[in-house]
């Protein structure tokens, strides 16, 4: 642990799943559709999912943030356990990695977890995902002081997912990740997902609403496709810069004024990897309108109220207006993320939260260095 007095999580890293995590961990009954790691007859690096590729080629670029960013997201040659530091799949090693940034705890989300989905088939999406939350356990587990993880819990159905949320909850996990789009045709906010909500509210732990990709279709409720590696010059300025944020900003406003929040008022949401800079915005956007259509609304209150006491809003470490959003949002609504190890993160990541947070008082440093995330998982 760190010698500071105040907590610092950091509220954005992932693990880098070992190749070999779903024909080790998946029940045997689906091991021979197994997530996995293989080369094709061209010699490239394929992730194969149900016996389907998902991704080809530069596979490194998943990870990477330990080499040049550039090199690792073109070059086909590297593969990817290239783009894979230790401290992305040993306990060890990132207990090692907190203590060299000076960081107390670290919230882990997956990687390739943020890239397949699996509608079609409920049943074997929670095996890849169980699989996943049993692995993800036995990484964090030496280390439940220093290593939060998160459940990844897939919503195609709703039983099932109510079971293995349960299950992981009473492990010790610290939330769910959720990605930002429609299950089945219903938005999350739809009341035949209240079971999950209800299981968190009780459990006093947050949805942890996290950016994801998609190859084969749009993420639905931004309407784009944010990044596609398989292009021969991916628009990866675009494509870093906006994508996470073009998802979640409709999340979060679809989730509000679904009225989610007025059957589950203590429902707490960690909006991860888009940014922070955009909340005061969003919330007068909505009330502007709210004010106008009022009566056409299921809302019993403006939009911003919801916003501002039910969401906590992870910062990129370089933000700088982030001290002004606590003045017209609430210092207590702001975390930040390192987004380790991924190819677009920086091994200088927390000196960059430092940079970003210099201009706030010592007090409101604290706040989101850690002490907020200290409020939002009960720590």
């Amino acid at each position: 642990m760190t010698n500071n007095k105040s907590l610092v999580v950091d509220m954005d890293s992932h693990v880098m799943e070992p190749p070999d995590l779903w024909q080790n961990y998946l029940e045997p009954q689906y091991r021979d559709r197994a997530i996995r790691i293989e080369r094709d007859e061209d010699g490239l690096e394929t992730i194969m999912i149900d016996n389907d590729i998902l991704l080809k080629g530069r596979l490194a670029a998943l990870g990477g943030a330990e080499h040049d960013a550039v090199q690792t997201f073109t070059d086909p040659e590297l593969s990817y356990m290239d783009g894979c530091p230790k401290a992305s799949y040993d306990t060890g090693a990132r207990v090692q990695l907190l203590d060299d940034w000076g960081v107390d705890m670290g919230l882990v989300f997956p990687t390739i977890g943020i890239l397949w989905d699996k509608e079609d088939d409920p049943e074997l999406a929670m095996a890849y995902a169980r699989a996943y939350n049993n692995w993800q356990w036995d990484f964090a587990r030496p280390a439940l002081d220093r290593i939060l993880p998160v459940a990844h819990i897939p919503l195609y159905d709703v039983d099932l997912a109510y079971t293995e949320l349960k299950r992981c909850l009473n492990l010790g996990f610290k939330g769910m990740f959720m990605a930002p789009e429609p299950v089945c045709g219903k938005r999350p906010s739809h009341p035949d997902f209240d079971p999950i909500w209800q299981l968190l509210t009780d459990a006093n732990l947050p949805i942890c609403i996290h950016l994801i990709v998609r190859f084969n279709r749009v993420v639905n409720l931004s309407n784009t496709q944010w990044w596609d590696i398989t292009k021969e010059r991916p628009d990866t300025v675009f494509s870093f810069g906006l994508g996470g944020t073009m998802q979640l900003i409709p999340t979060v406003a679809a989730l509000v004024c679904d009225g989610l929040f007025e059957r589950h008022p203590k429902l707490k949401v960690a909006i991860v990897e888009s940014g922070a800079g955009y909340v005061r915005y969003l919330m007068d956007r909505l009330d502007e309108k709210y004010d106008r259509f009022a009566e056409t609304s299921c809302l019993s209150r403006p939009p911003s109220e919801y916003i501002r006491e039910n969401f906590w809003f992870v910062m990129d470490p370089s933000e700088a207006s982030i001290d002004a959003q606590c003045d017209l949002v609430g210092e207590d609504r702001f975390l930040w993320g390192s987004d380790y190890p991924h190819v677009d993160s920086h091994m200088s990541a927390v000196a960059e939260v430092y940079d970003a947070i210099a201009p706030m008082s010592e007090a409101r440093q604290r706040l989101v260095l850690g002490e907020n995330a200290r409020r939002l998982f009960n720590l």
